[in-house]
């Protein structure tokens, strides 16, 4: 069974429901005291205006060097033992085999995860051949405790006393729900029926120091909402925050992710975390190198970077996206998008960074285009025939986007908004504080593969 939706580019795209992610992820809706925020994204240049106008007056401070995180949060499972599914746990397993690639110590992060070690079998999982579900106890070494709020706010009591003070990596693999009235302001459903809304993370968050770079990494249904927590009050209309915040999400404000599943083959598994932690560290679910994804060639490999491998790498419907390209596709006007859309595409990647490179040039090998002609003339003549392809087009209609409107911005020369969009690349290319000389791929491994599997 499938069903359809068509994309803001006019692409429609098939969705097989049952790989949706979070479905069961209640509805959050806004108190009615909450003022009307704006719609995600701009439709005329009158609105693009606007934008510019709201730009914070108070100097955006640059970073003095990419943030390298050494403090880190994951928070996991579903809100309830029937979204529990076996698929998130072995997220935070190999979260953990990711931290030990690296160098770094498991016991080094903080893990909250469904019911915690209570005992109780809340994992639910599917035998294969078996029609039903069984449920288990959750098997995570170092466990600390129930992906509750009332957890999360410890962890921000003990990272506030930190001295000195240590830049912050969060990682949420669990559902999400949409905010049909503000989709700026989506949540996270954690256990026990709690939920955290865009607006209460950045609100919490600023119990940090100011000063204390946070990067998030959010893989559940309509993950894009966070990138609304680099402003204040989460409302793309006040100014961003002076603490220096980034994050990348599986997919947009608007879309269910895909991953979440009971099955316990993660040769199968198909989702954005795997393909992201693959490129930060160079080995897949099932222990395979992957190809690097340092494309600066600066001997580390970035969040970006990571990013840009998991936007090629990903065969699922995910559209992900970043806080700096949630930021410039939001000042995208309709004119915007309709003249990268119709400029060659070779042209447009004139502007790209290398990890962007890398995107075009994939996808558009992958989507059999001609770069010396335009996206839409592309889409004409090679339309895509399955719902990965479709969503493969997106990415990069997307991501012609973030390279033409980052030149518009740098051409335009308005100092406070390229203060921010500075500020929100030295962020995403931020990375974790790995020792000196720790080995990317574990020995013995095979040669890189191309995937995250």
């Amino acid at each position: 069974m499938t069903r359809g939706f068509r994309g803001k580019s006019g692409v429609a795209v098939l969705l097989g429901v049952w790989m949706l992610g979070c479905v069961r992820a209640p509805i959050s809706e806004d108190r009615g005291d909450i003022v009307e925020w704006p719609s995600p994204s701009l439709e005329d240049e009158e609105e693009a205006e606007k934008v510019e106008d709201s730009e914070p007056v108070a100097p955006i401070e640059a970073l003095p060097t990419p943030p390298r995180a050494s403090n880190f949060l994951v928070l996991g499972g579903g809100g309830e033992p029937a979204s529990n599914e076996i698929a998130l746990e072995k997220n935070v397993l190999y979260f953990q085999r990711t931290i030990q690639a690296l160098g770094l110590t498991p016991a080094s992060t903080t893990i909250y995860f469904a019911n915690g070690n209570d005992g109780q079998a809340t994992v639910r999982y599917l035998e294969e051949g078996a029609r039903r579900a069984l449920f288990k106890v959750p098997e995570i070494p170092h466990l600390e405790g129930p992906a509750t709020l009332e957890r999360f706010l410890e962890w921000l009591e003990r990272s506030a006393r930190r001295t000195p003070q240590q830049p912050v990596f969060i990682y949420f693999t669990g559902h999400g729900g949409v905010n049909s009235r503000h989709l700026n302001n989506n949540h996270l459903a954690l256990w026990e029926g709690d939920s955290l809304t865009v607006r209460a993370f950045g609100l919490f968050l600023g119990r940090l120091p100011s000063t204390t770079p946070v990067v998030t990494m959010m893989s559940q249904c309509y993950a894009g909402s966070f990138a609304n927590f680099i402003y204040q009050d989460a409302n793309p209309k006040r100014p961003v925050v002076a603490q220096p915040r980034c994050g990348f999400f599986a997919t947009v404000d608007y879309l269910p992710s895909v991953g979440c599943t009971p099955e316990v083959d993660e040769a199968d598994y198909r989702d954005y975390s795997s393909s992201f932690f693959a490129g930060l560290s160079g080995l897949g679910r099932t222990g395979k190198a992957v190809a690097s994804a340092d494309y600066d060639g600066d001997g580390r490999v970035s969040y970006a970077e990571a990013h840009a491998f998991a936007k090629v790498d990903g065969e699922t419907t995910d559209l992900p996206v970043s806080t700096s390209e949630v930021w410039l596709q939001r000042r995208a006007s309709r004119r915007d998008k309709r003249r990268f859309a119709t400029t060659p595409i070779r042209e447009v990647l004139r502007g790209g960074r290398p990890e962007q490179r890398y995107v075009v040039e994939s996808l558009v090998r992958r989507l059999g285009f001609i770069p010396e002609l335009s996206w839409r003339e592309n889409i004409k003549t090679a339309a895509p025939e399955t719902e990965e392809n479709a969503a493969y087009a997106e990415r990069l209609r997307m991501e012609l986007v973030n390279i033409g409107m980052q030149e518009k911005l740098r051409e335009s020369g308005a100092a406070q908004a390229l203060a921010i969009l500075d500020r929100l690349l030295q962020c995403e290319s931020g990375s974790w504080d790995v020792p000196p000389g720790a080995a990317p791929v574990a020995a013995g491994n095979p040669g890189p593969e191309t995937t995250a599997r």
